[in-house]
């Protein structure tokens, strides 16, 4: 076939859609601004329109579980929450390839802007997991293997965002950080596998497996579509985040030649005289 699947979306690495063009069509961040500047508004409407719709599904549409009750109504937070967590994180993997290989400043700024999303949702997962685990396991946290390791993830995620922090704008950081992402990517299939590789109290796959998806329709669809608003929503805000991030970088790059420049042309002597 002559177009090919691209890699992802995250800073640009997406491989030739057409022989004809090359990855700096997609990894320029000129081209992203004004790409994103057409987007937004879009993205922003299909979100707000499909979690609206999944919200009123979830409190008017979904029964109460027979077992659960209406705490099941938790798991339509929990479960996308858990889901954007990891895919935060395969994102910053894809654009940290992106920094070692190409080392393209729109998969740098992907990288970085993700880690905070990231973190956010693997914590929102974690604490709507506390809260249903409570009524269901008679305490808000045990050391299960699905649930250490999403707390691992949450810790990868802050060590991150501390080594970007400490090393902002210099490429031995976005390196360091990109490397350290790859090293953590460990934790994903970890994640992913944890409930068929141990005896935990987490219960395995019941929406993606080979049997088919173990939930009542009702209750399926409500979760599908909360999911897609939640991606949607992970998209709007890394897709503003890294349009900032360009723009941040802009603004300090024209401060830092505002700065040479006058320097300069400022008299030398005058320098010595003030200091």
């Amino acid at each position: 076939m002559a177009l090919a699947i691209p890699l992802s979306y995250a800073g640009g690495l997406c491989f030739m859609v057409r022989p004809m063009f090359s990855i700096d069509d997609y990894a320029n961040p000129t081209r992203f601004l004004e790409l994103t500047r057409k987007l937004l508004p879009w993205l922003a409407a299909a979100t707000m329109l499909t979690l609206g719709v999944g919200l009123i599904a979830v409190f008017f549409v979904v029964p109460p579980d027979y077992q659960q009750g209406d705490s099941v109504r938790i798991m339509y937070i929990h479960v996308p929450s858990a889901w954007l967590s990891i895919f935060a994180y395969v994102v910053m993997t894809s654009a940290s390839l992106g920094v070692l290989v190409w080392r393209h400043p729109l998969a740098d700024a992907a990288q970085k802007t993700a880690a905070a999303l990231g973190a956010t949702f693997t914590f929102i997962c974690l604490v709507t997991g506390s809260l249903w685990g409570k009524p269901m396991w008679g305490t808000y946290w045990v050391w299960d293997a699905r649930l250490t390791s999403m707390l691992v993830l949450f810790l990868l995620y802050l060590g991150l965002i501390a080594i970007r922090q400490t090393m902002d704008e210099t490429p031995r950081g976005a390196r360091i950080a990109a490397i350290m992402t790859l090293v953590g990517f460990v934790d994903i299939p970890i994640i992913k596998y944890s409930v068929e590789w141990w005896n935990t109290l987490h219960q395995p796959a019941s929406v993606f497996r080979l049997g088919g998806p173990t939930i009542a329709s009702s209750m399926l669809w409500p979760l599908l579509v909360m999911a897609l608003g939640a991606t949607l929503l992970f998209l709007t805000l890394h897709f503003m985040a890294i349009r900032n991030e360009i723009l941040r970088r802009r603004v300090a790059r024209l401060a830092m030649l505002s700065v040479r420049a006058q320097d300069e042309t400022t008299d030398p002597g005058a320098l010595e005289a003030a200091q």
